[in-house]
This record gives structure tokens, sequence and C-alpha cells, in this order.
């Protein structure tokens, strides 16, 4: 079992601001993303400014894409993005077309999948997803727990690297403890704090502290 990477979010409404806080907090994690937001905000640029910061690290492109398959992966490619999100709900077909020119591709997991369509998404050579708890179902008051554990661990069981997200905190990261989760992704939880390199690290601590015996 490898150390579970760390991956920043960044959903800063301009460039400059996503700029500002990955100069800081960049360097300390493993995955850098251009978050859904950012780049509904600053296009491809964001991938593009992400890739010449970081150009060791691997780049997200948060498109959650739901159509277009090919043509929103090219895009991503050529801006610089190693990986790219597809929403659960795309046809096979959008997923098959994108996975055709960007090998990164990651389903992103809401309400539209079931156990016989990741079945399919792995017969096409889809080997990622990101289990995630929303926004809106945070503000509705769900919480981590053994259900989310009992699906990650499915997940894993099929084959897939699963990354997870949606409100993480500190106290989040032991409750997979034991379980080989590929990425831990953080958004405002690094990004709304006063230092995010500090916040940044104390989640590298954090997953150290579970994974100790592990190495990347």
């Amino acid at each position: 079992m490898t150390k579970p990477n760390l991956q920043i979010a960044l959903d800063q409404n301009s460039l400059a601001d996503a700029v500002k806080i990955a100069h800081l907090a960049g360097p300390v994690v493993d995955i850098v993303e251009a978050g859904t937001i950012l780049e509904l905000q600053a296009g491809q640029q964001s991938i593009k400014v992400l890739r010449e910061m970081f150009p060791e690290k691997i780049i997200v492109s948060d498109t959650k894409c739901a159509d277009a398959g090919s043509t929103v992966a090219q895009n991503s490619k050529d801006a610089g993005a190693d990986f790219m999100t597809v929403i659960d709900s795309a046809t096979i077909a959008t997923m098959k077309s994108a996975k055709s020119i960007l090998a990164g591709i990651q389903v992103e997991l809401y309400s539209a999948w079931n156990w016989d369509l990741a079945k399919k998404w792995r017969e096409i050579g889809i080997d990622q997803v990101i289990y995630h708890q929303s926004r809106d179902a945070l503000l509705a008051g769900e919480v981590w727990g053994k259900k989310d554990l009992d699906i990650v661990k499915e997940f894993i069981d099929m084959g897939f690297k699963v990354s997870v997200t949606g409100g993480l905190t500190l106290d989040t990261i032991k409750l997979f403890k034991g379980v080989p989760v590929y990425t831990f992704i953080a958004g405002r939880a690094i990004t709304g704090k006063e230092n995010p390199a500090a916040a940044a690290r104390d989640f590298q601590d954090e997953i150290r502290k579970y994974w100790a015996s592990c190495q990347k």
C-alpha cells in the first residue's frame, strides 16, 4: 500500500487568486487541480499557468465533462493536464471518446452511477473514480461514515484508484486508515485558510500518521 496523494482543488473565481494560493500550497501537495469554477472563469489558461508553475506535478482539469469527450480531453491535454474529470452521468460513448485522447480519465461520482455502470467503465479502460460528497450534501448534514468506506472499498476491489473529496477535514483522514485511497482532495480546507501552506502540511502530516509505513 502506498501513501495516498494530497491534491489541492483550486476553485477560486479568479486566476490571480488561485495562483496566489498555488504559489504557497502547491509545493507541499502532490497534485494540483484547476477546479471547475476556476476553469469556467479562466478557461484553459488556468491549466497552462499551473503546468508552468509545477512542471513535475500531476495537473488535473476538473471539467466534469458530460459531452464532447474527445474535444474536451484534447483541450485539457493541450493545456497541460494529466488527468481530466468526467461526470458519472456522461454516456459510455463520451467517456470512451475522452479516454481515447487522455489516459488519465477520472469519473466523478455524484448520484447517477451504479455498479453495472462501474463495470462498464472498467471494461473501456477507465481505472480512476472520485468518490464525492457535494457541498449541497454536506450542507444538508451528511457526514463521512461506514457507508462511504464500504463504497470506496468496493471500488478498490474492482480495480479502481479511488480519490475522495467533499468537505474533507483533518479529522476525516483517520476514517480511511488501512484503506488504499489513491488521493485525498482538499479544497477550502486548504485554500480557505490564512496560511494555505501550513494547512497543506497539516494534511500531509495527518496522512503520514496513518500510512507511516508506506512509501511513495
